[in-house]
């Protein structure tokens, strides 16, 4: 029998019996672990999240001290992911980026350089661009990281170790807060003041069996990076700090802002924590929009790098607190914080804790740091004294200790014999330079004896007492408190705590009356609303020298939409429009409308159609109307247009053909579907042109012909094979008799 032919039986792998449910249950239940202990939650000690405490530990291994220039993030990303966090690098950029946020960070972690995002919602530059480096707070969690103060395992390819939990000189857990999301539990805890932090620690080392209440007379509650008011009563923030779930309600600061002339103004200086202030302005605008904020005239963002929201009242005789709190309940200038105080404790068990629990928890691992690191430092003085008794030995024979080491092939053993020395001791003899032997004085070998061996009595004391070792750490926090005190920069109190004022129900509807009219735009661009329908044209009256542009009926519940040859569109209200007693008001006095640019059409919003646009080089789509509803009085740009390009058609699809005709008379006819819908953007190419620009677009049934006015006269072409096509084609020269405006309107 050849070889390739020869069957080889291997023996199978067992086979083990088990029910589907049980075998997946231990599974997920794994993956639930995981996700837990090595993602989700913060450590109690440290408050860190591996991808955190590898950042910092990373970062201190690249020596990024605050003290030290900074490095390119994607040096430190690189450095992280390779080493110790097996993941991708966005993942771990984006927990960086965060630790260096100020608006979400009370005190950041990390200090950058660059782009790190801002309080508007705007993301971070890339990577290499931004630079960063550790902050004091970072120095002070990894004080003490290299004197044993903790433990180390091995990094996930056993090529390194890490830490597992930091020496943690700084309450992050309180202090910066944290969230997360694991499998079948969350955690949310607010960040806090460190220095109220400090005194409740103080207390409870003073007091073991302190209660809650006496710990929130220290830590009044959460203190937010973006401040703001907190208007939660004493008895739920007790109660919240008890239980350690609950919630907080938080508000935005404010002041009332006298003017000129009687006037004022409300100008909001702080917002919530994890508000984003764009959205917050466009839900004002959409309010506004919708007559959702009777009380209300405009909205204005003049922040720069601090926060500036400008509110405008309908009228000087608004209550300002009846106007905020409208806004309070309905946008998220007040917003409900919560409090999930679920955390690792120091045998990796998830734990929800009530704020005594958590500063104990703190407490007790600064007291098993101290112990570490003080036991390390006793054993590093006790071999240093060892080492000083054999040079002392050696400085006292160095004649005899030289001729030793010239004339003996293994002078170690002689040495050991001749001055009782132990094996350390001749080792670090003999690994002397020979510069070094003149540094060999009675004095200062003894004087550094005193002084270690006072430090190691000094040592052994505190270990040998408890209460010694508490009343450093006691000592420690006054020092911390100091620090980041009331008077540094980080150290004030920035929430404020206030009872929320006891107001009159808010009525949220603004009483608009729906009511007919008939909105007119002339053609220098004035605006007005006369009342009722059906108008007869002597009625509608213009200044000299102006003439109608767009004439439509309306109501005054209904929304206006105007679309600029920007490409923008912009959202007028029926009920706020000028009477139609005078000529009106510039429409640019209403909207935000360049000088270079003019309103190519206007028409009564209806959230069901959807419209045809497009600009003068060929290029168009169709959009929903309800994405083209702008919230500000800059209007929403839907179009984009470059250069000497404008936007220039605007058409209601209303039917299963496009016709578009160009200014060298060439006219195409291709189906509806051909055109995508879009929501912004340049779109695609409607027609091809050599020499010439779109002129117009129109939506119409293939079946009833194409129509087009023509001076007094509306014709109608039947036969339109000749200028069928698909989209993006040249198409052929109009029919006879097609107005010489190259319009189908004429």
């Amino acid at each position: 029998m050849s070889k390739r032919n020869t069957k080889i039986d291997a023996p199978l792998p067992p086979v083990h019996d088990t029910r589907l449910y049980d075998a997946l249950g231990s599974r997920y239940l794994s993956y639930a672990l995981s996700t837990i202990m090595a993602r989700s939650l913060p450590d109690v000690r440290d408050g860190m999240k591996p991808v955190h405490r590898r950042l910092l530990y990373a970062m201190r291994e690249l020596k990024l001290a605050p003290n030290l220039p900074p490095k390119k993030s994607a040096r430190v990303v690189g450095d992280v992911m390779g080493k110790y966090h097996p993941h991708g690098d966005s993942s771990i950029y984006d927990a960086l980026v965060r630790l260096a946020q100020d608006f979400n960070q009370r005190y950041p972690l990390i200090e950058g350089q660059g782009n790190f995002g801002n309080i508007d919602g705007d993301s971070a530059a890339a990577m290499r661009y931004t630079e960063a480096r550790l902050t004091e707070v970072a120095r002070l969690l990894l004080d003490g990281i290299d004197e044993d103060s903790v433990d180390f395992r091995d990094t996930y390819d056993g090529a390194g170790h890490e830490p597992v939990v930091l020496p943690a000189a700084f309450p992050n857990l309180l202090a910066n807060g944290a969230s997360g999301i694991a499998v079948g539990m969350a955690t949310f805890i607010p960040p806090h003041n460190v220095a109220e932090l400090c005194d409740a620690m103080r207390l409870l080392i003073k007091t073991p069996a302190a209660g809650i209440e006496r710990l929130v007379s220290f830590v009044q509650g959460p203190d937010f990076p973006t401040g703001g008011v907190l208007i939660e009563p004493r008895a739920a923030i007790i109660e919240a700090y008890k239980t350690g779930r609950g919630a907080f309600r938080l508000r935005a600061l404010w002041e009332k802002e006298e003017l000129k002339g009687g006037g004022w103004q409300i100008v909001v200086t702080q917002i919530p924590y994890l508000v984003q202030k764009s959205r917050l302005i466009e839900k004002i605008a959409e309010l506004l929009t919708n007559r959702k904020l009777p009380l209300l005239d405009d909205v204005r963002d003049e922040s720069a790098s601090d926060i500036r929201l400008v509110l405008v009242p309908k009228t000087r005789n608004v209550d300002p607190d009846l106007l905020m709190e409208q806004l309070f309940r309905l946008t998220d200038l007040e917003s409900r914080i919560s409090l999930n105080m679920n955390a690792l404790d120091k045998d990796g068990v998830p734990q929800v804790m009530d704020l005594r629990q958590a500063l104990q928890a703190y407490l007790d691992h600064r007291q098993n740091v101290l112990v570490r690191r003080s036991t390390f430092r006793l054993k590093k003085i006790e071999e240093r004294l060892d080492i000083l008794a054999g040079y002392l030995a050696a400085y006292l024979n160095l004649d005899k200790v030289i001729k030793i080491i010239r004339t003996q092939d293994e002078p170690k053993p002689v040495l050991m014999k001749s001055f009782s020395l132990n094996d350390t001791q001749a080792e670090a003899i003999l690994n002397m330079r020979l510069r070094a032997l003149r540094k060999l004085e009675e004095m200062e070998i003894k004087g550094e004896q005193k002084e270690l061996a006072s430090l190691r009595q000094d040592l052994k004391k505190l270990l040998g007492d408890e209460g010694l070792r508490w009343q450093y750490i006691d000592e420690e926090l006054g020092f911390l408190k100091k620090t980041f005190g009331k008077n540094t920069a980080l150290g004030a109190r920035r929430t404020l705590l206030k009872e929320a004022p006891l107001l009159a129900d808010v009525s949220f509807e603004a009483p608009v009356t729906r009511e007919n009219i008939t909105i007119v735009l002339s053609d220098k661009g004035w605006v007005r609303a006369l009342r009722g329908h059906d108008l007869d044209n002597a009625t509608i009256r213009y200044k000299e020298g102006d003439e109608e542009m767009f004439v439509f009926e309306a109501e005054t519940t209904d929304k206006i939409l105007l679309f600029g040859s920007n490409g923008r569109f912009y959202t007028l209200s029926g009920d706020k429009l000028p009477s139609g007693r005078s000529f009106g008001e510039p429409v640019r006095l209403m909207v935000d409308l360049p000088q270079d640019s003019e309103i190519i059409a206007m028409t009564r919003y209806d959230a069901d159609v959807r419209y045809i646009i497009a600009s003068t080089d060929g290029r168009g789509f169709v959009v929903e109307a309800k994405d083209v509803l702008a919230q500000t009085r800059a209007g929403k740009q839907i179009l984009n247009v470059s250069g000497k390009e404008k936007a220039c058609t605007f058409a209601l699809l209303e039917g299963d053909s496009i016709a578009v005709i160009g200014t060298n008379r060439k006219l195409l006819v291709f189906p509806s579907e051909q055109l995508p819908v879009m929501a912004r953007g340049k779109g695609v190419i409607l027609q091809r042109y050599k020499d010439g620009k779109l002129s117009d677009i129109k939506s119409f049934n293939f079946a009833n012909g194409l129509s087009w006015q023509s001076g007094e006269r509306t014709r109608t072409e039947k036969d339109l094979r000749a200028w069928q096509g698909d989209r993006a084609g040249a198409g052929r020269v109009v029919p006879t008799g097609f107005s010489r405006s190259n319009r189908f309107d004429g």
